[in-house]
């Protein structure tokens, strides 16, 4: 027994010496009352579940109000937080939960002191809102000149106060320059998985996507969940052709082809397509193909070129332009950064 407690401490501290200590990523949540409960719950469930290579919590996540008090919630409940506004401060990431604050919904209009505090913490963090948190930031200022995202059912609100801001409604989440935005709902939970791909890769997004039922990378948009009349012929899907399309990447496939597969017309099979995924066939399928490149530069040594090929890139200088593009990065600096993560 000796022997193997001496055997574990030795190797405990070679471990210590081989992965020195990094300070959690601090996540701070600014619940504004009436804050969307659902919202709120979110990052601490998704984000707090991801462990450091060094061991415990990669990420450290806290809830802020404006005074410290509780916070009431559209739920009927109230939520006790950690601190104050203080909190962004020290915050590497700031996430602005859904709220129906009438103020800021309504007319614009933010306290000063919160626009301040949002304001001052983007100097040094990531900004980062849920639903309508969106309108939060733009009128704190921090919109404008973006692209952003909100829930569908308040764009023609967010257009109409934030005529700045680049209001897209298509995407369930949408990040420019530092500034990421969700759509409304469950895409608050693709965002997360998002912000985890990003810090440490697809392998530790798709185990926390796992462990909570839900979808590493949901297809399409939140257009195919905007409220419309039932099309005709609702029987008629167009998941076939995304199952066609996802297992092989590597062919052309054309409009006809997939039309065909699903039994369809040309033109009738493009707009069910755009009705179910909020995206164009020829979206959906660079995006599958890029999705699954940065997987196997994350996961494989396979050489650039072997993978635009096996993604249906083509070439290695296509798969780099398509990166640079989506991403305004290289296949190989994606590669180190993730790479380097995992060491």
């Amino acid at each position: 027994m000796c022997n193997y407690r001496a055997m574990t401490v030795a190797a405990l501290q070679q471990a210590a010496h081989q992965a020195p200590y990094r300070a959690p990523h601090q996540v701070v949540v600014l619940a504004l009352a009436p804050v969307v409960a659902f919202d709120l719950s979110i990052p601490a469930q998704m984000l707090a579940m991801v462990d450091s290579q060094a061991g415990g919590a990669a990420y450290d996540v806290r809830t802020a109000t404006p005074d410290g008090s509780a916070v009431a919630t559209v739920n009927g409940y109230g939520v006790t937080p950690h601190g104050d506004l203080s909190l962004l401060e020290h915050a590497d990431t700031v996430i602005v939960a859904g709220t129906r604050c009438p103020d800021v919904l309504d007319d614009g209009v933010l306290d000063a002191r919160i626009a301040e505090a949002l304001r001052a913490a983007r100097r040094r963090a990531r900004m980062v809102s849920l639903c309508t948190g969106a309108f939060v930031l733009a009128a704190a200022g921090l919109l404008e000149g973006h692209r952003a995202a909100t829930h569908w059912r308040y764009a023609d609100r967010f257009r109409r106060l934030f005529p700045a801001v680049e209001l897209d409604i298509d995407p369930l989440y949408v990040a420019d320059r530092g500034v990421l935005t969700s759509a409304g709902g469950a895409a608050a939970i693709d965002l997360c998985l998002h912000l985890i791909r990003e810090d440490h890769g697809s392998s530790v997004a798709n185990r926390i996507a796992r462990y909570n039922v839900v979808a590493p990378m949901r297809e399409g948009g939140q257009a195919q969940y905007i409220d419309r009349p039932v099309p005709e012929d609702a029987g008629m899907s167009t998941a076939a052709a995304r199952a066609l399309m996802t297992e092989h990447l590597d062919r052309r496939l054309s409009l006809k082809d997939l039309a065909a597969h699903c039994h369809m017309s040309v033109r009738t099979f493009t707009r069910r397509f755009r009705q179910e995924t909020g995206l164009s066939p020829a979206e959906w399928f660079a995006a599958a193909r890029l999705r699954h490149a940065r997987h196997l530069l994350e996961s494989t040594e396979l050489p650039v070129d072997d993978i635009a090929a096996k993604t249906g890139m083509g070439s290695g200088t296509n798969l780099r332009q398509h990166m640079r593009a989506a991403l305004n990065t290289t296949p190989s600096a994606y590669r180190r950064a993730f790479r380097s993560a995992g060491a």
